[in-house]
């Protein structure tokens, strides 16, 4: 297991804010998992980390930080 967080270095939506929003995982097999740090509360189930960003990644504004080293 690996773990990371999600910086976004601007909030193009208003919602999450910048700065670590999140922190998540990514298993042995290739899910992610996500928690957000936001007011907005919640966990979200991904098949992958490729997945996630594309998702989160607001076209290159959110980061992902890996705990140890190594950004994406």
């Amino acid at each position: 297991m690996r773990t990371f967080k999600l910086y976004r270095k601007e909030d193009a939506t208003g919602i999450s804010g910048t700065g670590y929003i999140a922190e998540g995982a990514v298993f042995s097999n290739g899910n992610a998992v996500l928690n957000w740090l936001t007011t907005h509360q919640s966990i979200g189930l991904y098949p992958s980390i490729e997945e996630l960003v594309s998702i989160h990644g607001h076209e290159g504004r959110t980061m992902v930080v890996w705990d140890g080293g190594k950004d994406e």
